[in-house]
């Protein structure tokens, strides 16, 4: 298939700039996987369609507020700095910007004193090494000094940092949110279990490779980004009574789904596992574990969009997307969810 099979034309204005309130107010598409057939509801209404013999799967990563500015020890210029991967205690791969000012051995100072920087090593493809130290625990400072790295179609300011994270987020690592997860409430996912639906966790940390657009013509020869994933003992247990009882497995976001996806299967039955994946789903692609997904709508021409249509069919997707366009749905990390049962 070629990339630009997914593509469709997105009004500017459709691309949400801020979360609804409350969360669970956002629009709900909910898509028949087999016929395509489509119904138009609130993201509320999603329990309407979970039975006691299903369970959900939710990405419990929490983002990081990794994006910080550091004045330039001994001058006045400003580095932004974007934290991307943990190489030891302290010591990160940044993105920097402007890149030239951040020489190895130049020093930088955040949050007015709170915590300081140093270039060790600058990587082939320009990102930079740096050693950080802070009298205080690292993520507590980070938390008062950071800021969310919003993806970069999200202009607005976001007032509170905690509407860029789920309502069950726990375990740091991520470089943008698993959006999907973001239109649950505490007083939903009550209601869900009440109704007798399992929940069950996983993690994966969501990197800012989520963003890169595919840039090969034949989505054959896409390379994805590395990340890394958890699958406890008691979800894998959940996952295979499920099954066994007749339940669906109802992934809510693309990274549940990876995570569960990029797994091993022995006799049916998925297994525990800790890893890092660089699985690539699209059409053609035959799901091992999940039965239903729950999104929000993705860019065109990405690989998330790739992935809902090799799980619900290349027209039915398309077409579904065409009529939310048409319908004024809210579109990518803010915006509105399809449910695919």
């Amino acid at each position: 298939m070629k990339t630009s099979d997914f593509y469709y034309d997105l009004p500017q204005e459709l691309i949400a700039q801020h979360p609804i309130e409350p969360r669970d107010a956002s629009r709900l598409l909910v898509m028949d996987r087999a016929s395509g057939e489509i119904q138009h509801r609130h993201f509320r209404d999603v329990i309407d369609y979970l039975t006691p013999d299903d369970c959900l799967i939710l990405n419990d990563s929490r983002v990081l507020p990794a994006r910080i500015f550091g004045v330039k020890e001994g001058g006045e210029s400003v580095n932004e700095f974007l934290l991307l991967t943990q190489k030891e205690q302290k010591v990160w791969e940044c993105l920097t910007k402007p890149g030239k000012r951040a020489k190895v051995g130049t020093r930088f100072v955040f949050g007015e004193g709170l915590m300081t920087g140093e270039v060790i090593e600058v990587l082939d493809d320009g990102n930079r090494i740096v050693r950080f130290d802070c009298e205080d625990e690292f993520f507590s400072v980070l938390d008062r000094i950071g800021q969310m790295p919003l993806p970069p179609y999200i202009t607005e300011k976001l007032e509170d940092k905690e509407r860029y994270q789920t309502v069950y987020a726990r375990e740091l690592g991520s470089a943008a949110a698993p959006t999907a997860g973001l239109h649950f409430t505490n007083e939903l996912l009550q209601k869900i279990r009440a109704k007798g639906v399992k929940i069950g966790y996983v993690t994966l940390h969501v990197g800012l490779g989520t963003f890169r657009p595919v840039k090969v013509d034949d989505v054959n020869n896409h390379v994805m980004h590395s990340e890394h994933y958890c699958l406890p003992q008691e979800t894998a247990d959940l996952i295979n009574e499920t099954h066994a009882r007749g339940g669906r497995v109802i992934s809510v976001g693309t990274t549940s789904c990876r995570t569960l996806e990029s797994c091993p299967v022995v006799d049916g039955q998925i297994q525990p596992d800790d890893g890092w994946t660089q699985i690539f789903i699209y059409p053609g692609y035959s799901f091992k574990v999940i039965d239903g997904l729950i999104t929000n709508f993705h860019l065109p021409e990405s690989t998330l969009i790739m992935l809902v249509s090799a799980f619900a069919g290349y027209d039915h997707v398309m077409n579904a997307y065409k009529i939310a366009v048409d319908e004024k749905y809210r579109f990518f990390s803010f915006g509105d969810a399809c449910m695919i049962v």
